[in-house]
C-alpha cells in the first residue's frame, strides 16, 4: 500500500467533471464578444442579472457551423432572446454547466437573463456577499456564476454595467472603468453604470454594492492627466489607509519612471473585503482586496504586514499592464502575467527596501516551498500542459518560479535591452490575449539573443541540480571549476534536456573578492565562448551543456568561490564547502545574498552532522564549530554599532537573516527521507546552542537597539526602522531560548510598553515560545490581554490565532481545537482558516507531524468539511500531506491514511480531487 500503486490508489476515472484539459488542445474561439452589457438587480436574496451580448463569429475559427457554447454554473435560466427574438425550451441546449446555442448568424445581440443567490454562494467565487457587501471573484472561472458567458481570457469585451441597489443598504454601488451615470427609483432603490473602454476578458470583471467609506487622494500621471485614487472601506477602517494609497503613488511613479507605463483610466480604486481567497485581484480599475493586503496602521499591522501592503498594492497596479491591457490567452499561459508582475513587483519593493533581504526572503520561499512543489507530486512547468483544476495552478511555481525565469532574462539581456523588449512585448501586444512564447519572442527582437535553449524553462518541471567541483594548481596559479548540471524527471517526462543557466560567481580569499580572468572553457562545443582575459573580480557563467569546466587566472592561492551571487538562477547547487570555507565568506563576501547563504550552509552542516551521527551538537567538535560560528556573529553585531548607536551602512535586516537559523520547511527539503523527530532535536539543539553562545552580547544588542527605537519616538513604517525592530526581534527570540526570569521579564516589559504590532505580536510570541514557567505565565496574561485588547480587529484576532496555532511548546493541536470552537474563529472565513488550520498544518511543522497522526487527522477532518463549501481553500490546505512519500514510518504511513480518507469521501470537488489523486498515484 505505501507505494501508491494498489488498489487503495484513487482512481483517475472519478467523474466527468474531473477530465483534464490540455494545452495541445488549445483552439481559437469560435465566436467574439465585442460589447458586453450588464444589468445587476441586486436583491436581499435572489439578484437578477441580464446581459446583452454582441456577439460575431470569429474569422479565424476552422469551424464555420459551430455552435456557440456558454459557460455557467448555479445559475436560474430566466430567458433568452437573439435579435429581440424569445427563445424557447427547444431552441437551446441547456447541459450542466453549459448552455448551447445552434444554427446562428454570423453576428447576432444575444440576451440572457438570469437568477442567482449570492448568499448562499460560499466558494467565494463570481458574485457573493461577504459581511454583507456584494463583492466578485471572477478568475480564473468564476465569471460563469454570474451569467453564461464565453468565460475564457482570450474573448475580450469591452463592458458596460449597471447595478441597482437598495439605497440605504448598499449607498456605494462600483464596477470596471469610469462611472458614466446615476440616478434614484422611487422605490428608495439607486442605480449606477459605469463603462469600461478597454477590452477585457470576463475575469478581470468586478462589482461592489455595499455601506462603505472612501478614503481618496490623487495622482498626476508624467503627461499630466490627474487619476483619483480611491479606497474604500468599512467606516471602522478608514485610518489604515494611509500606507496603501502612499504605496499606489509610489508604485505610479516607479511605473512610469522603469518601465515607461501610465495609468490609462481617470480613477484607480480599491475595495477591502474580509471574506476573499485570494490576496488580491487586479480588476481593470477596480481592484478587490483581501483586508490583510490593503490595512495598515502601527496598531494593529506588523512591518511585515507593511511590506506586504506595499508589495500587493504595486503588484496589482503593475497588473494594469501585465496581466489587463496585454493579458493571456489561455490559462496555461497564466505565468505570463504573473511571472512577469511578481518580477516587477519583486524590484519595485528592493528599491523600496533592503534590496538584499528582499532577494532573501523571495529565496527562502522558492527553497523552501517552491522548490518541494517542483520535487512533488503537483510539480508542473511554469506554463503546463494540462490541468483538471485551474485553481490548482496558482502555485508557487507559476508565480515565484515564473519571475526567476524572468529574472534570468532580465540579467542575461541587461535592464537596457530588457526594457526594450517590454516596450516592444506592451506596444505589439496591447488589447490582445497572448502567450509565454510571445513574450520571449519580443525580447528576442529586442535583443537580438537567440532564446531557443532558454525556452525550456517554461516547458520543463523541476528544479536544476548543479554539482560543482574544483581543483587547483599551484604551479600555474590556475583554479578549475567543473559544473554538471541534472534535473529529476516527472514519470513519463524524458530525459530533461540542459538549460540555459546563468551562475554567478566570484573568488574570495582571507583579504577578499580576489581579481581573476577567464582562460578558458574547457569541453565545451565552443571553447572560446567564455574565455574572458580582462581582469575583474565577479563573472556570469553560462550553463548551456551537462557538463562544462572553467579556468581561472591571476591567484596566488586557492581561493573559496562565492557560488550563485544573487541566487543568480532557480537550482540547487551543491558544493564541498568545508566550515571554515563558509566562515570567510560570511566574513568577507560582498554580496549579501551570498553571506547569508553561507550562514545557511553552516546551520546544515550541523544539523546534517547531527542527525547522521557523525558529528553531534553537543560533542566537542560540534561546540567547537558552534563557538566559531558565534565569534563571527558577535563580531557582526558590535560592529554595527558606533557609540550605542547602529550605524546604518551595516544592513540590520541582513544581519538579523544571518542570525536566524533555516527553518522547518527548508530543513526539510534538504533530507529524503525525512525523520522528523530527529530533525527537531538537531535544531532544537542548534538553537539553544547559539543562544546560549551569543546571550551577552544578544542581550546588549537587544538593550541598545531597544534604545535607539525609543529615541526614534513615534513609529515609522521605514526601511531602517523595520531593520533594526528585525534585530532587535530575533534577538529576542533567541534569548528567549535560555529560558530565564530576566529575559522573560524584558519580553513581558516589550509588550506592556510597545507601541506598534511588530514589538507587541513579537514579545507575545517570544513568550508563548518560551519554555519557563515565568514566561508561561506571562504569556498566558499576555494572550489573555491581547484579545481582549483586539477582539473587535479582525486582522489582529487572526495574528493571535496564528502565534498559539504556531507555539513550539506542546499541546499545540490541543490549543487549536479550543481555538476552532472559540467566539474568535469563523470556520467560513478563508483568512480565519488559514490563520488557525493552515498555520499549524503548514507551520508548525514539528508539532503537526507527531507520531500519534492527529494532526493528519485534524487537516483531513477540515478539508472534507470545506470541500463542498469552499474547494479552492480546501485544496490548498491540503499542501502538507502531499509529501507523504519523503517521510519516515509512521508518518508515511499516517499521512497517506490522511490523503485516503479524503479520497473516500463523497462527492469530491474538482480542485481536491486532483490534489489528493496526484499525490496518492504520482
Amino acid at each position: 500500500m505505501a507505494d501508491g500503486k494498489t488498489s487503495s490508489a484513487v482512481s483517475s476515472d472519478k467523474s466527468v467533471a474531473t477530465k483534464a484539459t490540455y494545452l495541445k488542445d488549445y483552439r481559437a474561439p469560435d465566436f467574439l464578444i465585442d460589447s458586453t452589457q450588464l444589468d445587476f438587480d441586486l436583491g436581499r436574496n435572489i439578484s437578477r442579472v441580464s446581459s446583452v451580448l454582441s456577439v460575431r463569429k470569429n474569422p479565424v475559427s476552422d469551424s464555420a457551423d459551430a455552435s456557440l457554447v456558454l459557460n455557467g454554473e448555479d445559475l436560474n435560466l430566466i430567458s433568452i432572446d437573439i435579435d429581440g427574438r424569445s427563445l424557447a425550451d427547444t431552441d437551446y441546449c441547456l447541459d450542466g454547466s453549459t448552455l448551447q446555442l445552434s444554427n446562428l448568424p454570423d453576428a447576432f445581440e444575444l440576451c440572457i437573463v438570469t437568477q442567482i443567490d449570492p448568499a448562499k454562494n460560499l466558494k467565494l467565487e463570481g458574485l457573493y456577499l461577504s459581511d454583507g457587501m456584494y463583492c466578485t471573484q471572477c478568475e480564473a472561472e468564476g465569471f460563469r456564476r454570474i451569467t453564461y458567458y464565453l468565460d475564457r481570457p482570450d474573448v475580450m469585451s469591452v463592458f458596460t454595467t449597471k447595478i441597482t441597489a437598495d439605497a440605504s443598504r448598499y449607498p456605494v454601488l462600483l464596477s470596471n472603468g469610469n462611472e458614466v451615470g446615476r440616478g434614484r427609483l422611487t422605490d428608495g432603490r439607486h442605480w449606477v453604470e459605469w463603462h469600461d473602454p478597454f477590452k477585457k476578458p470576463a475575469y478581470l470583471f468586478a462589482l461592489v454594492a455595499g455601506d462603505l467609506e472612501l478614503v481618496e487622494d490623487s495622482f498626476t500621471t508624467q503627461s499630466g492627466r490627474k487619476v483619483a485614487l480611491r479606497i474604500y472601506v468599512e467606516e471602522k477602517d478608514v485610518d489604515k489607509c494611509g500606507h496603501a494609497i502612499q504605496s499606489l503613488q509610489a508604485a505610479m511613479t516607479w511605473d512610469e519612471k522603469v518601465y515607461g507605463r501610465e495609468y490609462d483610466l481617470d480613477l484607480y480604486m480599491i475595495v477591502a473585503v474580509d471574506f476573499f481567497n485570494m490576496g488580491a485581484m487586479e480588476n481593470k480599475g477596480l481592484n478587490i482586496f483581501n483586508t490583510s493586503c490593503v490595512l495598515a496602521h502601527p496598531s494593529t499591522q506588523s512591518d511585515i504586514a507593511f511590506q506586504r501592503v506595499e508589495g500587493v498594492v504595486a503588484h496589482e497596479y503593475f497588473h494594469n499592464w501585465s496581466g489587463n491591457r496585454v493579458t493571456c490567452r489561455d490559462w496555461f499561459q497564466l505565468s505570463l502575467k504573473e511571472g512577469f508582475t511578481v518580477f516587477r513587483d519583486a524590484c519595485f519593493s528592493a528599491d523600496m527596501n533592503s534590496a538584499t533581504v528582499k532577494r532573501i526572503e523571495d529565496v527562502s520561499l522558492l527553497r523552501s516551498a517552491q522548490f518541494a512543489e517542483d520535487s512533488g507530486p503537483m510539480s508542473h512547468p511554469i506554463r503546463p500542459e494540462s490541468y483538471i483544476e485551474i485553481s490548482n495552478f496558482y502555485t508557487l511555481t507559476i508565480y515565484e518560479k515564473g519571475a526567476e525565469v524572468i529574472r534570468m532574462m532580465h540579467q542575461l539581456l541587461g535592464a537596457e535591452t530588457f526594457r526594450l523588449g517590454s516596450d516592444l512585448y506592451f506596444d505589439r501586444h496591447d488589447g490582445q490575449a497572448v502567450t509565454c512564447e510571445d513574450f520571449v519572442c519580443a525580447m528576442e527582437d529586442a535583443s537580438g539573443i537567440d532564446l531557443t535553449q532558454f525556452r525550456l524553462w517554461y516547458a520543463k518541471s523541476g528544479t536544476p541540480n548543479l554539482e560543482v567541483a574544483d581543483s587547483w594548481d599551484k604551479s600555474n596559479g590556475i583554479y578549475t571549476l567543473t559544473i554538471n548540471q541534472s534535473c529529476r524527471s516527472m514519470p513519463g517526462s524524458g530525459e530533461s534536456e540542459p538549460f540555459f543557466i546563468p551562475l554567478r560567481v566570484a573568488l574570495l580569499s582571507d583579504q577578499g573578492l580576489e581579481h581573476f580572468s577567464i582562460v578558458g572553457l574547457v569541453g565545451s562545443r565552443d571553447k572560446n565562448k567564455e574565455t574572458n582575459k580582462e581582469m575583474s573580480t565577479e563573472a556570469v557563467l553560462e550553463l548551456c551543456e551537462r557538463n562544462q569546466t572553467w579556468q581561472f587566472s591571476g591567484l596566488k592561492s586557492k581561493p573559496v568561490p562565492s557560488l550563485l551571487r544573487g541566487f543568480s538562477a532557480p537550482v540547487k547547487l551543491n558544493f564541498d564547502y568545508s566550515l571554515t570555507d563558509l566562515l570567510l565568506l560570511l566574513r568577507e563576501d560582498t554580496d549579501g545574498f551570498a553571506r547569508w547563504d553561507a550562514s545557511q550552509r553552516y546551520a546544515m552542516k550541523l544539523i546534517e552532522g547531527h542527525v547522521s551521527g557523525r558529528q553531534l551538537i553537543d560533542s566537542s567538535a560540534g561546540k567547537a564549530a558552534i563557538s566559531e560560528l558565534g565569534m563571527v556573529l558577535e563580531q557582526l553585531l558590535q560592529s554595527g554599532f558606533d557609540n550605542g548607536v547602529w550605524n546604518h551602512d551595516y544592513d540590520a535586516a541582513l544581519i538579523a537573516e544571518i542570525l536566524r537559523l533555516p527553518g522547518y520547511s527548508y530543513v526539510i527539503e534538504q533530507f529524503d527521507p525525512v525523520d522528523i523527530t530527529a530533525l527537531h532535536a538537531a535544531i532544537e539543539l542548534l538553537s539553544q546552542a547559539v543562544a546560549k553562545q551569543l546571550k551577552d552580547v544578544l542581550l546588549a544588542t537587544y538593550q541598545r537597539l531597544q534604545k535607539q527605537l525609543s529615541a526614534l519616538g513615534a513609529y515609522r513604517p521605514q526601511a531602517e526602522d523595520i531593520a533594526l525592530r528585525s534585530l532587535k526581534n530575533i534577538c529576542l527570540s533567541y534569548l528567549m531560548r535560555v529560558a530565564d526570569s530576566q529575559v522573560a521579564t524584558l519580553a513581558y516589559q516589550q509588550f506592556t510598553d510597545a507601541n506598534n504590532m511588530t514589538d507587541q505580536s513579537a514579545a507575545l510570541s517570544a513568550l508563548v515560545n518560551c519554555q519557563s514557567s515565568v514566561a508561561e505565565l506571562m504569556a498566558m496574561k499576555s494572550l489573555n490581554a491581547f484579545y481582549q485588547q483586539w477582539s473587535h480587529e479582525s486582522l489582529v484576532v487572526n495574528q493571535w490565532l496564528t502565534i498559539q496555532a504556531c507555539s513550539e511548546k506542546s499541546g499545540a493541536l490541543s490549543r487549536v481545537k479550543e481555538l476552532m470552537n472559540s467566539e474568535a474563529y469563523d470556520n467560513t472565513n478563508p483568512n480565519k482558516v488559514r490563520a488557525l488550520i493552515g498555520g499549524y498544518c503548514a507551520r508548525n511543522l514539528s508539532q503537526f507531524h507527531s507520531n500519534d497522526g492527529s494532526g493528519y487527522e485534524l487537516l483531513a477532518d477540515e478539508v472534507i468539511r470545506l470541500n463542498p463549501l469552499n474547494p479552492q481553500l480546501a485544496s490548498r490546505l491540503l499542501a502538507p500531506l502531499t509529501q507523504w512519500r519523503r517521510f519516515v514510518v509512521p508518518q508515511k504511513t499516517l499521512m497517506q491514511n490522511a490523503l485516503l480518507k479524503i479520497s473516500h469521501s463523497e462527492n469530491l470537488s474538482a480542485d481536491v480531487y486532483e490534489v489528493v489523486l496526484k499525490s496518492l498515484n504520482t
